[in-house]
């Protein structure tokens, strides 16, 4: 008598917010305690096909070598937008595989699509969309002006039968995959978009690129939280991960580097929303500070750093009496707890009560601001909205404070303050800082006023008619 051996189906529950495992069901991830998160995903266990999956790997092994083998040169390719190749380091690295993520129509599409028909002239550009049909992408194309640019499109979502057919074609240079959580990998009886989904279609795309030296970028969702959806192992596996940021309403977008295995992190690039696709804004702080008032209550302007680039932001501040038991705190643009740290120290060091008064916090632009030399300038618009007098005009203001109400000295300061002097600001208000020499900026005609405690600040506004007489 001769037995069937069937292929055994192996269950597993995955949550599809962190990618843990679990034996059983359960309402609520142990991980990362979501809820209504973990899926049943089915996968047929085969011998046969494991042993055949290991085998090319076997022929693929190599040889281990010296840490002081010569380092071949890393070959980049100019994406032909400055803002682009700001971000990645210098350009496009041939078998990197990039992660870009960003919030449903914020235009992530439009700008692969942008980069592809521009990167024709170079490379052989492989356009595979999961969401959209060819006619919308055409249609795309005709708003962009870049209808004849020779990219080469395709409607697949299946891993195997993209891979099949570029391999048929000529090796891509640059292959483009919207999105990852459209594709699908056959062998794994899962969703698309499964964390196994996106995992196993990852790796076999990533193996791809690698072997062939492509170019390879992926779009990815976002969640509520603003992360690339599907497992964290994603970003663990890709070269690079940008981040398209900026609120669908506003003209502006901000492409942030949070990895870069071939260059700097934290860099950003700023494009501009058209009715011709997405433009590139060569000097950001002069469009962000367009339209602004020069004597306007509780407003202020920022000299931040984003990255290597200095940026000037208008930051905003409303206080209010408060009509309900508890004050609110509306913040946009910057981290509510650094906010609620600026509140505490002015109230317990300057003897300064904002507990019974609603507060609006907003940076003009859609720019969001995390490093915390905008401390300072969070602190002025805020006395300047409760004292009801504006800011020193044409003023730059930077500086990070301390919990006993001291101005620490940030980085960077010296361009910051060429950065204020080349959009025509003529006064600055900063923190104690040794790394620079304050006289060598005279001959920039900038008056600087360096205050060492919050103490300081208030006695600016107390005596603002008197304002950087002390320093000239």
């Amino acid at each position: 008598m001769v037995y069937l051996k069937m292929n055994k189906l192996i269950r597993r529950y995955i949550c599809q917010e962190c990618g843990a495992q679990h034996p059983r069901w359960s309402g609520r991830c142990d991980s990362c305690n979501s809820w209504n998160t973990i899926i049943e995903e089915i996968q047929r266990g085969s011998k046969s096909r494991q042993a055949n999956k290991s085998s090319p790997l076997r022929a693929t092994v190599q040889t281990p070598e010296s840490l002081s083998t010569p380092i071949e040169t890393t070959q980049r390719t100019a994406s032909v937008m400055e803002e682009l190749d700001r971000v990645l380091g210098g350009g496009l690295v041939n078998g990197s595989v990039i992660l870009l993520g960003g919030d449903p129509g914020i235009g992530k599409s439009t700008l692969l699509l942008q980069v592809a028909a521009k990167l024709t002239t170079k490379l052989k550009c492989f356009y595979v969309t999961g969401e959209e049909a060819l006619d919308q992408i055409r249609l795309r194309a005709q708003r962009l002006h870049i209808e004849n640019s020779e990219v080469f499109l395709l409607a697949v979502t299946n891993v195997s039968d993209i891979i099949q057919t570029l391999e048929n074609q000529k090796t891509p240079s640059l292959l483009i995959v919207d999105s990852i959580q459209t594709v699908y990998n056959d062998l794994l009886d899962a969703a698309p978009g499964t964390v196994s989904q996106v995992r196993s279609s990852a790796h076999e795309l990533i193996r791809f690129a690698k072997v062939s030296n492509t170019i390879l970028i992926l779009v990815g969702h976002v969640t509520k939280e603003g992360t690339v959806a599907g497992p964290r192992v994603l970003e663990h596996m890709v070269d690079t991960v940008l981040y398209f940021e900026g609120e669908r309403t506003n003209q502006f977008r901000i492409l942030r580097s949070v990895k870069n295995r071939f260059g700097p992190t934290s860099e950003i690039g700023v494009f501009q929303m058209t009715q011709n696709g997405l433009s590139e804004v060569t000097n950001p702080s002069k469009l962000l500070l367009a339209g602004r008032s020069h004597d306007a209550i509780g407003s202020c302007i920022f000299a931040g750093m984003e990255g290597s680039r200095p940026m000037l932001a208008e930051i905003q501040a409303l206080i209010a009496p408060s009509p309900f038991g508890t004050p609110r705190r509306s913040v946009i643009g910057l981290d509510g707890n650094r906010l609620a740290m600026i509140l505490a120290v002015l109230e317990a060091r300057c003897n300064i009560s904002l507990s019974n008064k609603d507060i609006f916090l907003n940076v003009v632009g859609g720019l969001k601001i995390n490093e915390p030399a905008a401390d300072l300038a969070v602190a002025a618009a805020l006395l300047s909205s409760l004292f009801n007098l504006p800011t020193p005009q044409e003023s730059i203001i930077f500086g990070e404070i301390g919990l006993s109400a001291e101005i620490r000295t940030v980085n960077y300061s010296d361009i910051r303050l060429k950065e204020g002097f080349k959009l025509g600001f003529t006064k600055a208000i900063i923190s104690p800082t040794k790394s620079i020499n304050l006289k060598s900026f005279e001959e920039l005609e900038i008056n600087i006023k360096a205050v060492s405690s919050l103490h300081d600040l208030i006695k600016i506004f107390k005596n603002s008619s008197d304002l950087f007489e002390a320093s000239t």
